[in-house]
């Protein structure tokens, strides 16, 4: 199934928007910024080319700098 993601500009309409969607028997969950940005982490890691592999020299590399 689909999702919509929705981002109210304030508390007020996060509130309403919630009551709204329970009254219609929609399920939702509210997201936390933190839980934000590992979704849009995952979506880009999904799409990320993994065609080549790197060499442990430049893994190493990277984790000394």
């Amino acid at each position: 199934m689909r999702s919509i993601v929705i981002s109210p500009k304030n508390h007020k309409e996060l509130e309403f928007i919630s009551k709204l969607l329970k009254k219609l028997g929609v399920n939702s969950k509210v997201l936390s910024d933190e839980d934000t940005e590992d979704l849009g982490l995952a979506v880009l890691m999904k799409d990320v080319d993994r065609s080549e592999l790197a060499s442990e020299d430049e893994i190493m590399s990277k984790l000394k700098s």
